[in-house]
């Protein structure tokens, strides 16, 4: 089992791709090569910087790509509303889509936050005594 496989907030990421996945299912045709494809880089995007970041050797570089995995959720939020503006998803659906993402957000600004303490503690301690 690979570290990411673990988190919380990887497994969140790929329920959370599921459903904007069901989302980019009943958008028009006429979208399948702008916004569809948009959000389907961005959505998986959000799991895929949970799991290279999990492979990092430090706190700090996997800090950064919970960083980057939050951009990338904000670009989803940024997608999914353009969709309700014209029409593509009712404001239920997008709601729903919201919430999840809101709940995803929160998780991962979370984890950063633990990440970072767990740097800066590295830091506090200097560097590894000499034998």
């Amino acid at each position: 089992m690979f570290r990411f496989e673990r988190l919380d907030i990887w497994k969140k990421s790929r329920t959370f791709a599921v459903l904007i996945y069901k989302t980019i299912d009943q958008l028009p045709k006429c979208e399948q090569f702008a916004l569809c494809q948009q959000l389907r880089r961005a959505t998986v995007s959000v799991s895929a910087n949970i799991a290279e970041g999990s492979a990092k050797s430090s706190p700090k570089e996997f800090s950064h790509y919970i960083e980057i995995a939050f951009g990338s959720l904000c670009e989803v939020v940024s997608h999914l509303v353009i969709a309700l503006d014209q029409g593509y998803i009712d404001k239920v659906r997008f709601d729903a889509l919201y919430l999840e993402s809101e709940t995803l957000g929160k998780m991962l600004s979370r984890f950063r936050g633990t990440l970072e303490k767990s740097w800066l503690k590295t830091l506090a301690e200097g560097p590894p005594e000499q034998a």
